[in-house]
């Protein structure tokens, strides 16, 4: 099996377009091991459960919010080292720095494409080739 065969990611929104997107994009890279979670909430539920090699989490949420769910990430031992990139619908400044004082190790603003979504993963795990 190749790594992206191997490769587990959880992909979290409240939005099922937006999941049926990401989760597109990513089958598109050729990962394959791809979780959906419909908030912050039942995201920290399956990854805890269900260890993650990636969290892609939408920010604005119901329940548990992106930063909200990096927090309980970071703070949970085993999933500590979790790689998380997380997903705005605009550029905003004191949120980013929220996130990066939470540990979050990449970010994209909605929309994107495929390419820039596999740019942001590489920038984290190295090459998807």
């Amino acid at each position: 099996m190749s790594f992206l065969q191997h490769f587990k990611v959880l992909v979290v929104d409240d939005t099922t377009t937006s999941r049926i997107l990401i989760s597109e994009s990513l089958q598109d890279m050729g990962i394959r091991q791809i979780t959906l979670a419909k908030d912050g909430e039942h995201a920290l539920r399956t990854i805890m459960a269900q260890p993650q090699h990636l969290v892609i989490s939408d920010f604005n949420m119901p329940n548990l919010d992106g930063l909200g769910l990096l927090k309980a990430i970071r703070s949970y031992a085993p999933t500590r080292n979790t790689p998380f990139i997380i997903l705005t619908g605009k550029t905003d400044r004191a949120l980013l720095e929220r996130a990066a004082a939470l540990g979050v190790n990449n970010y994209l603003t909605k929309p994107f494409t495929t390419a820039q979504l596999k740019r942001a993963i590489e920038q984290i795990v190295g090459d998807l080739r």
